[in-house]
């Protein structure tokens, strides 16, 4: 953030400065106290199992140059700078929104059902050829998280590209006008978060709000090949174009190579060679999704070609590992039906003639939807895995699917703990594995173990 006065924050937020220098300057806005810097502001923040205005104390300890609050804590020096506001959560947002005023940056805001983030991170690193950058770090892509990536902006940044997520109905539209996009993705529409939405049309009819709040100005890009495109496009104002058509950026000549795929790019009658150093034929759709919003942007397709071959995508997400002569894919930041199915076919098309192992936990948010979508898991891991192991009692009906559909071994561990040891029994060098999970499974653990 460039510095901006308490004064001028305690007023764009809709709060009052207590006490302290009106004139003294902040650059950095943090909400824990544990990674807090000497000179940072720290905001108070209220969660379900935390009150932020508790620590406050702890934060001027360790430095903080003053605190947004809701209530005046106890025990702080009397000439500690203090913003009293009554919402902090909604001061935040008033923070971003006016912040985001004052950028010269053109926006772009990613959303979908799956590949949001590797998606960010492509268009990120497409971006960056050409540009200074503001992007999300990992998914910080919430009623927090946006916020406080708006807010870590700079004024010199030309591009930014901003991740948002929802899980129940309304925020889509909440972090839109925070974001006030100028180029909308969206990377497509599945089943995550199906058991608050209740339906992919649903689902649809909230991440839609993306392009409902871009004005005529703006460009909206879908992907294709999604059945929900059409429905997508006619809700915008904005400018319309599909990856994967004619007016978009495609894929020919695709190759699997160590470390990825090779393939041309291709826009128009312009093509390009490029590299993407990431495994999955899913991330080469998220590719074209990014490189055709980049090239909204001002990127050339030389440039894109450039930033896919520069990516790297954030921790947990398809990461190509080697533990002693195994291959691992660790894809265990969160799981879904759909990201399940991408993963075990990533894991597929790896080259190489070893065993294939699927270590597989809980997919959260699906609801009365569960039950099936563990069982097309289930199936699919069968047609391509050798061995399956599940982590977990709720994945039952996944391990059931595939002993019915038979020519799979499978395996069911009670914890992440079993299951990294089955691993370390039952794989030999020259194997490949994939370790995926909801984000509460902490499949990471199976990793760790294993490693």
């Amino acid at each position: 953030m460039d510095p901006v006065s308490l004064r001028d924050l305690a007023a764009a937020c809709g709060g009052r400065l207590l006490c302290g220098d009106g004139e003294r300057t902040v650059s950095r806005v943090c909400k824990d106290t544990r990674i807090l810097q000497p000179g940072d502001l720290y905001w108070a923040l209220r969660g379900e199992n935390f009150d932020g205005n508790d620590f406050a104390f702890a934060a001027a300890s360790a430095g903080a140059a003053a605190a947004v609050v809701e209530r005046i804590p106890e025990g702080l020096p009397s000439d500690f700078p203090l913003v009293l506001t009554d919402d902090a959560q909604a001061a935040l947002h008033a923070l971003a929104r006016w912040y985001r005023s004052r950028l010269r940056a053109r926006v772009v805001v990613v959303t979908g059902s799956n590949g949001k983030t590797s998606t960010k991170d492509i268009l990120a690193a497409i971006a960056a050829t050409r540009f200074s950058v503001s992007r999300t770090e990992g998914n910080l892509n919430n009623q927090i998280g946006l916020p406080l990536t708006i807010l870590s902006a700079s004024g010199a940044d030309e591009a930014a590209v901003w991740e948002i997520g929802m899980s129940k109905p309304g925020e889509i539209a909440v972090l839109s006008d925070l974001a006030r996009p100028d180029i909308g993705v969206i990377t497509g529409i599945g089943v995550a978060h199906i058991e608050f939405l209740g339906s992919r049309e649903a689902i649809a009819r909230e991440k839609g709000m993306l392009g409902e709040a871009l004005t005529e100005g703006g460009t909206l890009v879908l992907p294709a090949w999604d059945e929900f495109a059409p429905s997508l496009a006619e809700r915008t104002k904005a400018r319309v174009i599909e990856a994967g058509s004619p007016e978009g950026v495609r894929a020919e000549n695709i190759r699997s190579v160590p470390g990825g795929f090779d393939f041309d790019l291709v826009c128009g009658r312009e093509r390009v060679a490029a590299h993407l150093p990431t495994p999955g034929e899913h991330m080469i759709r998220n590719a074209l999704v990014a490189a055709t919003a980049a090239m909204e942007l001002g990127v050339s397709l030389r440039e894109c070609a450039s930033g896919l071959a520069a990516t790297r995508l954030s921790a947990r997400r398809l990461a190509c590992l080697d533990v002693r002569g195994v291959t691992v894919l660790d894809d265990s930041y969160n799981a879904n039906p759909d990201s399940m199915e991408a993963a075990l076919h990533a894991l597929r098309g790896l080259p190489g003639g070893g065993r294939r192992f699927a270590v597989l936990g809980r997919m959260g948010e699906l609801g009365v939807h569960a039950a099936e979508g563990y069982r097309r898991v289930g199936r699919v891991a069968a047609a391509t895995m050798n061995v399956l192991i599940t982590v977990g009692s709720e994945t039952a009906d996944m391990a059931a699917a595939a002993e019915a559909e038979g020519g799979v071994e499978v395996k069911c561990a009670d914890d992440t703990n079993a299951a990294g040891r089955l691993l370390r029994e039952m794989t030999r060098p020259g194997d490949a594995v994939v370790i995926k999970g909801s984000r509460s499974a902490r499949m990471e653990r199976v990793l760790e173990v294993f490693s």
